[in-house]
């Protein structure tokens, strides 16, 4: 009876474990309405930056929230339940149009959401590239697949500090960009989360590097194919364990996307992003030359490019640690390590990386900044300690899982 008990306990879990939340995504087709308007220039876009005043709306997004356009979208971050919008822009004669969607990093509410800025609140000014202190952003809002039809308007009040202007801090997504547990609708670790993660705020992604059987690096981040990152597949086990041919044809990431190379991760950040940083955490020890190997690669390419760009090879664990420091001319390459000031130093790491547990560390980061390294911290989640961090800390940059909220307490310091 025990037995059948625990086997029973056991089912009860494993489908616990799988049970998928039902997200209700809003139906937004910009399409159409795309198509009738004509789009921003980058120095129009420029001018809509900064931090504005919810006129009405507060309690969906609360005082204040931060505008930003982040490559191909333009980006508010609130810091109510870390809620942010993403949306398409064009103008019409002299008006601005958006249209897209909300959503609370914290949870799963989202719903549709559409704004205009008139000719007379900024929207002129705006599109014949004059500086302008009088922009409105009038929209409204709806839940899950309503119609957006609550009052949501925002008034410009005033420009990013010069601090923030100089754009030297990293905003750095987790696992691509975000992980399957966000339910953003695409898979942790594949190019079509990097493709979309700048419209968080994010500068820079950690992706996860492993080598398959034959010698291929690749994103995933568990030793195992499983469940939580994966469709159902025919074959299970050890990732490692399989030629990349077994993993591109056989292995369904959880959204449908196929698991990408890390050249072809790497190669999409430089030529489809403006990301500047990325954050190669180093699986296992075996991966460590093919992947200098393309770091160097791709950074060379980046430099007959003019494109800033840093790629940086993790060393998280003192295995990986000591294979990079027995590697041929291992102090010429770029990396970031997790271990003690003395093994960065050895290591002629240019990023030393810290665990958020251990606090600001103030005096630690000063000193690395004194040798001429950044210095990053890891995980920060809670919107608590992201605010502290960024007040207090001096850290070049900070790893999320939510970088919607990390862009919100950066863009309004």
């Amino acid at each position: 009876m025990k037995k059948i008990l625990l086997t029973i306990a056991c089912l009860l879990f494993i489908y616990s474990c799988n049970n998928e939340v039902d997200i209700v995504n809003p139906v937004v087709d910009p399409s159409n309405f795309l198509a009738q308007t004509k789009p921003l220039n980058s120095d129009s876009k420029l001018i809509m930056d900064g931090v504005y005043e919810v006129v009405n709306g507060a309690e969906l997004l609360g005082d204040q929230v931060v505008v930003k356009w982040t490559r191909d979208r333009l980006s508010i971050f609130s810091g109510k339940n870390g809620g942010y919008i993403i949306l398409e822009g064009g103008y019409l004669d002299s008006v601005i149009f958006f249209v897209g969607h909300w959503r609370y990093s914290t949870n799963t509410e989202s719903g549709a959401a559409s704004f205009y800025i008139p000719a007379d609140e900024g929207g002129g000014e705006i599109i014949s590239g004059d500086t302008t202190t009088t922009i409105r952003l009038i929209g409204t809002y709806g839940f899950g697949n309503e119609i957006a039809n609550q009052p949501l308007v925002f008034k410009f009040k005033r420009e990013f500090s010069q601090e923030v202007k100089q754009g030297n801090f990293d905003i750095l997504a987790h696992r691509g960009g975000g992980r399957n547990s966000e339910y953003l609708g695409v898979s942790e670790n594949s190019i079509e989360m990097i493709n979309i993660t700048e419209r968080f705020g994010t500068t820079g992604v950690e992706i996860d590097a492993r080598l398959s059987k034959d010698g291929v690096a690749f994103l995933y981040h568990d030793n195992d194919i499983n469940l939580r990152l994966t469709q159902k597949s025919l074959i299970w086990g050890d990732i490692e364990n399989f030629t990349w041919a077994q993993l591109r044809t056989l292995v369904t990431l959880k959204n449908g996307e196929k698991i990408p190379s890390l050249r072809e991760a790497l190669e999409f950040v430089l030529e489809e992003t403006n990301l500047r940083t990325v954050w190669l955490d180093t699986k296992d020890v075996d991966v460590l030359p093919v992947s200098i190997a393309l770091q160097q690669e791709i950074l060379q390419r980046a430099a007959q490019m003019g494109r800033d760009l840093n790629i940086y090879i993790g060393l998280p664990a003192q295995d990986v640690y000591d294979a990079f420091v027995a590697y041929p001319g291992f102090q010429d390459v770029l990396s970031l390590c997790e271990l003690s000031l003395d093994q960065v130093r050895q290591a002629n790491s240019k990023v030393w990386a810290t665990r958020w547990t251990q606090g600001t560390q103030t005096d630690a980061v000063q000193q690395m900044h004194t040798e001429g390294k950044k210095a990053f911290v890891w995980t920060l989640d809670e919107p608590s300690y992201i605010e502290h961090f960024v007040i207090d800390g001096e850290f070049d940059g900070i790893l999320t899982n939510y970088p919607t909220i990390l862009s919100y307490y950066h863009y309004i310091k």
